[in-house]
């Protein structure tokens, strides 16, 4: 009997270390030893550095400077977390909080963020070696830096130079020597995640073997950029590494054209597909960059986007009435994204009341421009647009179909006579019949857009000065093909 309760016992103490391990997300027992009564919080970062961090617990020091957070929150990766004291001065430190650890931590406030101690985290304290080790990294960068604006000669400066690189070589051998020791850790993933490519070096040929390939190291660091980084790994959002390194690969290394982005959009995703932060902070950052780009045509990412992936049930962060918002904004841009046949609009002409129909223009190219006579950015714009138009676009083929955005034919006519506008198309939609609002997303004055002579829209949310531009391109293109065409027959 007693071997069985011995038993029954020890299997008791088994269960409790495994609901432990399963129930709890975290358990931090915070000891301030100079430090009392006062709030202190545990921090989080999401996917970007300071100063954009999130709070995920509050506790009160006690009076003998003792806080505890503990958690048994399931969806719980882990990350990169700071302590922060309630203070003005707002102390803090960072540290590594993985699922299931339960530690303790004792720091004085007035050495922060150094002198912090860890109990039962491995992990942490050799974060905190690596943080000293960064230390004496940067105070090393930085007296070479202070040499290199009193070296003499250019042999000294290359001396300063080589041991630069011979110290910024030292720092990624820590890491990657760290990885190997210590192998699917969190800061095994951080260093991987941090890591860049190294180009080879030495000359780069072309399949001849003869010719120099120029675009090899960017070629080679692009189709290397992701390589270290694990998309499978949630606990990487809550670092501020992520949102530097993508920012960086889609502002310098991927082409600026829809279906470029669309294509390394579909990749990246792919990699993140199944995870739950990863996943999401990926396809809400390149919505986002999408829909605030300022590279004409780049809406037509943001409608690929919502129509592959948020109307088939992906963004499943959303509510529902969160979900329309993003499928209405990308059924008014639709109709209108570059390379679409612009939607009709038939308005009566401010001057003759006759109906004039945008697409029956018989021109070269047509520019749409949508305005208001009241709007102040209009008025400087439309005389701007008018002295391009008179001194190149008229030359080129331009014609000019406006739509007057409010008030009434009088006004509007003053306005028209005022700029010399009696050479434009001049309409107007008293009875507010045409749609025009959302058949070109009109949510501001003036919207500019530029039609090729097949009403093909070529070019949208233009302005006096890159019109003339946009046409240059297109005929360049033009011969090009032409060219090619030629060649090829």
């Amino acid at each position: 009997m007693k071997r069985i309760a011995l038993i029954a016992m020890i299997l008791l103490m088994g269960m409790a270390k495994q609901t432990f391990a399963e129930e709890t997300s975290y358990h931090i027992q915070l000891k301030m030893t100079d430090v009392k009564d006062t709030l202190v919080y545990l921090v989080h970062y999401y996917g970007k550095g300071r100063p954009t961090i999130f709070i995920t617990d509050s506790v009160k020091l006690d009076n003998n400077g003792v806080a505890v957070f503990d958690s048994k929150d399931p969806t719980f990766v882990g990350g990169i977390y700071i302590i922060l004291l309630g203070n003005k001065e707002r102390t803090n430190f960072e540290f590594l909080l993985n699922k299931g650890d339960n530690m303790s931590i004792t720091a004085t406030k007035s050495k922060l963020p150094d002198g912090v101690k860890f109990k039962n985290s491995p992990e942490n304290e050799r974060f905190e070696e690596y943080v000293d080790y960064l230390k004496g990294y940067g105070a090393t960068q930085e007296k070479l830096k202070e040499q290199i604006k009193v070296a003499t000669t250019l042999a000294d400066t290359e001396a300063i130079r080589k041991k630069s690189i011979a110290a910024s070589k030292e720092l990624t051998d820590y890491r990657r020597n760290y990885v190997k020791a210590h192998q699917g850790t969190l800061l095994s993933a951080i260093f991987n995640a941090m890591e860049t490519p190294e180009i080879p070096e030495g000359p780069h040929y072309l399949a001849d073997g003869v010719t120099k390939d120029s675009t090899f190291a960017y070629r080679y660091y692009k189709n290397h950029y992701w390589d270290g980084f694990d998309f499978r790994d949630d606990r990487l959002i809550y670092t501020p590494l992520y949102d530097s390194r993508i920012d960086e690969y889609f502002a310098k290394l991927v082409l600026p054209w829809p279906d470029s982005v669309e294509k390394e959009s579909d990749e990246l995703l792919r990699k993140a597909k199944g995870t739950k932060d990863m996943f999401h902070y990926t396809l809400w950052w390149l919505t986002r960059n999408a829909e605030n780009s300022k590279v004409m045509g780049m809406d037509e990412a943001f409608v690929y986007l919502v129509e592959n992936y948020y109307i088939k049930g992906d963004a499943f962060w959303l509510t529902n009435d969160e979900l329309s918002k993003y499928q209405e904004r990308a059924q008014k841009i639709a109709p209108n994204v570059i390379g679409n046949v612009a939607p009709e609009v038939k308005l009566p002409n401010v001057t003759t009341k006759k109906e004039e129909s945008m697409l029956g223009m018989k021109a070269k190219y047509t520019l749409v421009v949508f305005y208001s006579p009241n709007c102040g950015h209009c008025q400087h714009e439309i005389p701007k647009l008018d002295s391009v138009y008179k001194a190149v676009l008229k030359e080129k083929g331009v014609k000019i179909y406006t739509v007057a955005t409010e008030t009434d034919d009088t006004t509007i006519n003053k306005f028209v006579k005022k700029n010399n506008m009696q050479e434009w198309t001049n309409t107007w939609d008293p009875e507010h019949t045409s749609d025009y609002h959302n058949k070109y997303d009109v949510y501001s004055t003036p919207t500019i857009y530029l039609l090729d002579d097949k009403k093909i829209i070529r070019g949208k949310r233009l302005d006096h000065s890159n019109i003339a531009s946009v046409i240059e391109m297109l005929e360049r293109k033009a011969k090009d093909k032409a060219k090619e065409e030629k060649t090829s027959k």
